[in-house]
């Protein structure tokens, strides 16, 4: 069962995987991972199921100012390759969904590279992308001002989790633009599904052979008051949430 499926439900086939990553640094090369979220949406861009949790980049968590992460967050939580077979089985079959989604790409295909898999090319589609084409409005095209033209209220930014679902808002208003022709989602949808996707065993780095708990980041949402210092995200065991029935 996927992480955050309902109990009892059918495995999903294909869909869309909105995806993104809270980093160390901005380069896929020299930086690392620090916190990643997946929203899963169907066909239909219903939402099926999600993942976060924080990593232990093996080093110092880079820029706490932006995605206010501490060196003491992220002390017991999974390294990548221990979060990997959980990754590769929700990302599977579906479309890749971000804002500026060849950035979150570019951070999977290293760390998959550094446990040495290759992550296969998977269709990518980018809600910046499509911002620019129906939401002229917008003062700039970074998340923020998307989801504020696109009139979705406030969410907690900088946070993998918060961003992905915002993702997954503004990726449904534009295609419900006006301006945004009918979607025909079947060609990248089919290619998405053709794909073979690798599979991995259970990471064997722990000395007990335990399962690592995901630590989840949930975010505390707003909106606070102009120059008020929002209060931190709270940190849970439970790196997946399902959906309610």
């Amino acid at each position: 069962m996927l992480p955050g499926q309902r109990p009892g439900a059918a495995p999903a086939a294909g869909g869309f995987a909105v995806v993104d990553v809270e980093a160390t640094g901005r380069s896929p090369w020299r930086h690392r991972v620090v916190e990643i979220a997946v929203v899963l949406l169907d066909g239909q861009l219903r939402p099926e199921g999600e993942l976060s949790t924080l990593l232990d980049p093996l080093g110092p968590v880079g820029p706490t100012h932006v995605h206010r992460i501490s060196q003491a967050d992220v002390v017991g939580a999974p390294r990548f390759r221990e979060v990997a077979p959980q990754l590769l089985e929700m990302l599977a079959g579906r479309v890749l969904v971000g804002h500026h989604v060849s950035c979150d790409r570019a951070f999977l295909d290293r760390e998959f590279a550094r446990i040495g898999v290759p992550m296969p090319a998977v269709p990518l589609l980018c809600t910046m992308r499509l911002a620019r084409a129906h939401l002229p409005e917008a003062g700039g095209f970074g998340l923020s001002a998307c989801v504020e033209a696109a009139g979705l209220g406030w969410y907690p930014a900088h946070t993998a989790l918060g961003d992905a679902r915002a993702t997954a808002d503004l990726l449904r208003h534009c295609v419900r633009e006006r301006s945004c022709p009918p979607a025909d989602w079947a060609g990248p949808l089919r290619e998405a599904a053709l794909l073979p996707w690798p599979r991995l065993g259970r990471a064997r780095s722990r000395r007990d052979c335990a399962e690592v708990p995901l630590i989840r980041r949930e975010p505390q949402f707003g909106p606070w008051p102009l120059g008020a210092e929002p209060p931190a995200a709270s940190l849970g065991p439970a790196g997946a949430m399902g959906l309610p029935a």
